[in-house]
């Protein structure tokens, strides 16, 4: 057997991947069949012999650019049941307006419960729940079916109709998934929040789409400790009018609320889900933005989108199905919890980790990824170098023989990321940092199973998705840095804002900079060997002296400090044509920010990038402010610095801990009496 490489033994000139997969991997990936198939079937090029390289980028040549065959294969392959025919698959290419598969009817729950009209796999676990015992709890293809079509059924039952918007607030737990199906069967549109969200963070999302059913907790377990969620739920139901019915899901045990329904007796019984036929376009959820700077934006994905869309990324390049296992950590107000039920699109089985990232140890997520065999294990770069910080080692302590690949996202990963993932979790993983958005819900560019992975670079553009890095004036690049655009559509594109009649707000989001394309905010790397790297927001660029950088070097070369737990760079422009670029480090504990301290982190910005990625200051904060979904608040913390108030700068109910930002605040005003008259750096 042909063992995979690690870069220490690679022998070709120039700069050797960490890892390339062993000829038997890319032979027996799901990816070389479709595509042996497809150039059969649709046209696409022929692979050649033995170079996979150049196989994926003429395959994704023709992905991006005949659009209609490709994703006419996809739908193929993965034998999507159409209930009413289509004549094409994209009728209009227009950006925003294109339309996908005109007059095809479908239903996303019904694709997600395949697996289980096979008897063989009834008592099979189509889901793995673990909390924070960490110890995995089955729901079988079976179990998951009834309950979805007794949960349709009371659905129905309640007044749900196609369209109806049904919100839930749930932890990542079975409840969550079943009535997410539940709701997709009928047709109606599900929306969630994950129960730390406070009251002003749920009602500014879901009062925007009015739901008519609610799905609430009535609290959940963290880090060890107990969290009643009683009040929030009350007022939620009194802050949402449109409220037809509240369903109580017990998971602390407490009996449900006085006009409340419950939740067992909604899933009793086991009668086969109906799922009804919905246009391409009929929407299946809502997701939503960041919300820093105001409003969230309410995104809505279709149907047919997110199910195509899902099936490509999952079957082909995550390179899953049945027989496999996803772990993803995430909650339900991140779209990775979408991604992760989208597991059940291709037989997969879900793993739904409940909890801390980090309890009871920092290990945690590992010794989950070894209790429930995962095939693939998702989490985020910063957890990675968290373990990396706390010395785990988890490729000596625990069985990790199952998992084929770790997958970051959420930040860039740094190389010392990559590297150390290699070192002491395997060097025979396939490790695949994915970049994408809540905007399309699915990666743009990241996991590609036969392809070489470099340190700190995405492995390739995803199939279908027509990535490029552009300069300000619209020139494509190629290793350089330039804003990342997509030139073509795709099915997962939000098929608009709710609330947007127009389109205005969402053609502003994305489309003006670069009429008809779609321009993401991030900064981004084309390389000429056909990897991806993404050097974080567009939005919160630092210029020194007119050459503009990107803030995931700055944190990557800070953060390798064992003193410095985390760090916020921003840039901010001043009257009087100054520029003031101060780094923000919370600390590790025990750690002081003395003059040594300062040295050490000035010489290795100065040393590792250049001397213009030193800060002017490096002050210390208690602590730095999130978004909900754990996203550095670089803007909104430039916006305050800048003398904007805070409830114009930032919208409170979208901060993990809204106290924090008051430090900003009072920095601000100290800077307003006394300002430097020059920067250095």
């Amino acid at each position: 057997m042909t063992v995979e490489t690690s870069g220490t033994a690679a022998s070709a000139p120039g700069p050797a991947p960490l890892w390339r997969p062993a000829p038997e991997r890319v032979a027996g990936a799901r990816l070389t069949a479709f595509h042996a198939w497809a150039a059969t079937r649709y046209g696409a090029p022929a692979p050649g012999a033995g170079d996979p390289g150049a196989d994926y980028a003429a395959l994704h040549h023709w992905s991006v650019t005949d659009l209609d065959a490709f994703w006419r294969s996809v739908a193929d392959w993965f034998d999507v049941r159409f209930r009413t025919p289509y004549d094409r698959a994209l009728a209009d290419r227009a950006m925003p307006g294109a339309r996908w598969f005109p007059g095809a009817t479908l239903n996303y729950a019904e694709h997600a419960l395949r697996a289980a009209d096979d008897p063989l796999n009834a008592d099979r676990p189509a889901l793995l729940r673990v909390d924070e015992r960490l110890e995995p709890e089955p729901v079988t293809w079976a179990e998951l079916r009834d309950r979805v079509g007794a949960l349709a059924a009371a659905l129905r039952g309640l007044g749900v109709r196609p369209g109806d918007r049904v919100s839930g607030y749930l932890p990542n737990i079975p409840e969550a998934v079943i009535a997410l199906l539940a709701t997709a069967a009928v047709g109606a549109v599900w929306t969630s929040c994950a129960p730390d969200f406070g009251v002003r963070a749920v009602l500014d999302r879901f009062r925007q789409v009015e739901p008519v059913v609610l799905f609430a907790v009535d609290g959940y377990r963290h880090g060890g400790r107990v969290h009643d969620r009683a009040d929030t739920v009350a007022a939620l139901r009194r802050g949402l009018p449109g409220l037809r019915a509240t369903v109580h899901v017990p998971l602390l045990g407490s009996p449900a609320p006085e006009g409340a329904l419950d939740w067992a007796e909604l899933t009793a019984g086991g009668e086969p889900p109906v799922f009804e036929a919905v246009p391409f376009d009929h929407p299946l959820w809502v997701l939503y933005s960041s919300g820093t700077t105001g409003l969230p934006k309410a995104i809505v994905h279709s149907q047919g989108g997110i199910l195509l869309e899902h099936l490509k990324q999952i079957g082909l390049h995550c390179d899953l199905g049945p027989g496999d296992r996803f772990y993803w950590y995430t909650s339900t107000g991140w779209m990775m919890w979408n991604f992760l039920v989208s597991a059940l699109l291709t037989g997969t089985t879900a793993v739904l980790h409940d909890g801390s990232p980090v309890h009871p140890a920092t290990d945690a997520q590992w010794r989950v990824a070894e209790r429930t065999r995962a095939t693939v294990l998702g989490t985020s770069a910063s957890y990675v170098m968290a373990c990396a910080k706390a010395g785990v080692r988890p490729g000596r302590d625990l069985d990790l023989s199952a998992t084929r690949c770790v997958a970051t996202t959420g930040s860039p990963l740094p190389p010392d990321g990559f590297r150390w993932l290699h070192e002491e979790a395997g060097a025979g993983l396939w490790i695949a940092s994915v970049s994408g958005g809540t905007d399309v819900c699915s990666c743009f560019a990241g996991a590609v199973p036969t392809l070489p992975v470099w340190p700190g670079e995405l492995q390739a553009p995803g199939l279908g998705t027509a990535l490029g890095a552009w300069s300000d004036d619209g020139v494509p690049l190629t290793d350089e840095v330039g804003e990342l655009v997509v030139t073509a559509p795709m099915p997962s594109m939000p098929v608009g804002f709710w609330n947007d009649p127009g389109g205005d707000r969402y053609r502003d989001s994305y489309f003006t900079v670069f009429p008809g394309v779609w321009r993401h905010g991030d900064w981004t790397t084309l390389t000429s060997r056909g990897t991806v790297v993404i050097h974080g927001r567009s939005d919160s660029t630092l210029n020194r002296q007119g050459v503009r950088m990107g803030s995931a070097d700055i944190y990557e070369t800070v953060e390798r400090l064992p003193e410095i737990a985390e760090a916020l760079v921003v840039g901010v422009e001043e009257p009087g044509g100054a520029y003031w670029m101060p780094l923000f480090v919370r600390l590790a504990p025990g750690a002081v920010l003395d003059d040594g301290l300062r040295g050490r982190v000035t010489a290795a910005l100065r040393g590792e990038l250049s001397p213009r990625h030193v800060p002017d200051e490096i002050i210390e904060v208690p602590g730095l402010p999130h978004t909900l979904t754990g996203k550095r608040l670089e803007v909104p913390v430039k916006r305050v610095l800048q003398g904007t108030a805070l409830t114009a700068a930032v919208n409170p109910g979208s901060v993990d801990d809204p106290a924090l930002l008051g430090f900003f605040e009072r920095l601000a005003r100290e800077r307003s009496v006394v300002r430097p008259s020059d920067y250095g750096g």
